[in-house]
């Protein structure tokens, strides 16, 4: 009964957030997305019109997430922040005779209750844990919803103290005192491209501090030791593999279902926009390696990337160029003698990559360039 009430409670509460904190804090982080020009992307690319694996049409679209199928007993939760943020990333779910697995947190509890309602629409089997493929806030934050309703949360074992390091930290904080290093960085801009990138990472710590602070913060109770991966996860006819990759966090897991070559990538993959590398630990070159992982599967796999649409191994050859040419600007402006405070700022789009997304400046290319001078100044 004990448990029932405390369900009861972690709900009350998870609809006091959608109904309240929800509101303000989307549209701050709405205003955002407007302001970075982002629009509403193709669940699917092109290349999957024919593929009998994939579903054309979603089994349930509520706008800001639909889910469509991607394979036998395989789903894809695929979020358009354009349309609400209450999962902001992708997701789905792995459905075998005897269990499912769902993957990802999102950013809130209504956004994970949407995902569960999704499988309770096509199973009723037990849910063997729900997986997050990282720390970030926009993956993890919605995990109570998981816990208040005894689903256990799976996470590479260095996610709870990164979620406690990250955002735990931030609700204790002022927000003048969270914003004072952000807000000094804007004021000592050199130029005013580099005051624009500034106050872009102002807007985003802010909304970051906001969000935080509207959750209760769920640690996973399922650590998985990376040294242990890959781990196979049988869920009745249905064989999944968990791996760990370097590149975007330090805690990146993915998820692949080898026989029927789909992979959800968690934000190893950002689909139709330029990686986000602004964690501490993430790693260009080793990103770069895992790109070569990814693009020696299967040519017909199919990817359920962090972010964006649905993509196979056309995407993989155009996010490799991304990098590549990353690299290749930051390069220059290294051989130039450019100090790295300034070459941060000076990477422009080429024209062969002007229809890639980019969510933020100083969430992708600035910290990508830094990392790159910082691993040659080691040399």
């Amino acid at each position: 009964m004990e448990k029932f009430h405390a369900v009861e409670r972690h709900r009350n509460l998870s609809n006091a957030f959608s109904r309240r904190s929800f509101i303000a804090t989307a549209s701050s982080f709405g205003a955002f997305y407007a302001a970075a020009q982002l629009v509403p992307l193709p669940a699917l690319a092109a290349e999957f019109a024919g593929d009998s694996r994939v579903s054309q049409t979603p089994i349930i679209d509520k706008g800001f997430a639909s889910v469509r199928k991607v394979g036998d007993g395989l789903f894809a939760t695929i979020s358009d922040p354009s349309k609400g943020l209450q999962t902001m990333c992708n997701g789905g779910f792995l459905v075998g005779k005897d269990s499912a697995l769902l993957l990802e947190g999102f950013v809130s509890p209504p956004g994970a209750a949407f995902q569960m309602d999704a499988l309770r629409l096509v199973s009723q089997v037990p849910v063997k844990g729900a997986l997050d493929t990282h720390y970030h806030f926009d993956h993890s934050l919605g995990n109570s919803y998981y816990g208040a309703n005894g689903i256990p949360v799976w996470a590479h074992a260095g996610v709870a103290s990164r979620m406690v390091t990250e955002y735990g930290t931030l609700q204790g904080k002022e927000k003048s005192e969270v914003l004072a290093p952000f807000e000094k960085r804007v004021s000592e801009a050199k130029t005013e491209l580099a005051k624009k990138h500034a106050q872009e990472r102002l807007g985003i710590a802010g909304n970051m501090y906001q969000m935080s602070g509207a959750n209760l913060l769920a640690l996973p109770n399922h650590p998985i030791d990376p040294a242990m991966l890959p781990m196979k996860i049988d869920l009745g006819g249905l064989a999944a593999v968990v791996e760990s990759y370097p590149g975007h966090s330090g805690t990146d897991i993915l998820v692949r279902v080898p026989e029927q070559n789909v992979v959800y990538a968690g934000d190893l993959l950002f689909s139709s926009s330029y990686p986000v590398l602004f964690d501490s630990q993430a790693t260009v070159r080793g990103w770069m390696t895992t790109l070569k992982t990814f693009a020696s599967w299967d040519k017909d796999t199919v990817f359920v990337p962090g972010h964006g649409p649905i993509c196979g191994q056309d995407w993989i050859a155009k996010f490799r160029e991304v990098f590549d040419d990353i690299v290749e600007q930051a390069e220059k402006l290294h051989k130039a003698g450019v100090p790295a405070s300034d070459a941060a700022d000076q990477y422009v789009v080429p024209e062969k990559l002007k229809g890639v997304g980019m969510y933020a400046y100083t969430f992708t290319v600035g910290p990508a360039i830094t990392k790159l001078y910082a691993e040659w100044g080691a040399k």
